[in-house]
């Protein structure tokens, strides 16, 4: 299974240095920073520690969605439970949920900055968000270590075949998706555009607070994994409400 890292917004350059050598650690070729981060210095090349190969692939976004667009699912990562309505998986749950996608999916997991973790509206942007059960007393780990803790799962899952097994199911595969059937990330965004012109069209955001509505929005549609017929779907009903007004509006009617 293709998997990725995304660092968002990385203050420290050290941090870059050791997410390289982790990520080498377990096979994963594919780091992405999101702006503004932190260049590499000395230190960094230091601590990459052979991995400075990777350390100098590392590239670069504008945007979170920019970063995620052609992954089928994109993990947060968070020490702490939050308060908003979205799937939560505990490291234990890790296996069944690439379980579910199947080993052609390509997967991002998500790490925010150091001084402030991901916000509500970078975790409302991904299928899932990943708690790694730290001490409440003192939830915050340093970067690395988050990532080194999140891939040793992952390839343990890879390697023991648990990633293609629900659990109570003997170890029979789950059936997933053929190659290329999930929706990437810029698909899903796509339609959750295409849902904002709709929902705006019909007044849905007449009440105000149209930020936070559309991001609970997107959180309730990027709550799993989407198959790209499940993302024609959503797309085809928003079309067919703005041609429906778009109708209604020639003809004199009300909408």
């Amino acid at each position: 299974m293709p998997l990725s890292i995304v660092l968002v917004r990385p203050y420290f350059a050290s941090n870059l240095g050791s997410v390289a050598r982790v990520a080498k650690n377990f096979g994963v070729r594919d780091v992405r920073l999101v702006e503004p981060a932190v260049a590499p210095d000395e230190e960094s090349l230091r601590l990459s520690s052979g991995a400075d190969d990777l350390l100098a692939a590392f590239t670069r976004h504008a945007s979170l969605t920019g970063a995620v667009a052609d992954f089928d699912a994109v993990v947060a990562t968070s020490s702490l439970r939050g308060r908003e309505e979205q799937r939560f998986l505990d490291l234990s749950d890790l296996p069944h949920f690439l379980g579910e996608l199947g080993s052609s999916a390509r997967v991002a997991f998500v790490f925010g900055p150091e001084r402030s973790g991901l916000t509500e509206e970078e975790r409302a942007r991904a299928s899932a968000c990943l708690r790694i059960p730290t001490d409440p007393a003192f939830p915050t780990m340093n970067i690395s270590h988050a990532v080194a803790a999140v891939l040793g799962v992952a390839q343990f899952a890879n390697e023991s075949g648990e990633a293609l097994r629900s659990p109570g199911e003997g170890g029979h595969a789950l059936r997933s998706p053929s190659e290329g059937e999930w929706s990437s990330a810029a698909d899903l965004e796509g339609a959750i555009e295409h849902w904002d012109r709709a929902l705006d069209a019909i007044g849905f955001y007449d009440t105000g607070h149209r930020d936070r509505s559309l991001r609970d929005w997107r959180r309730l549609v990027a709550a799993r994994p989407l198959t790209r017929r499940e993302v024609a779907i959503l797309r085809g009903v928003a079309n067919r409400i703005l041609v429906s007004l778009r109708r209604a509006a020639a003809k004199g009617e009300a909408p």
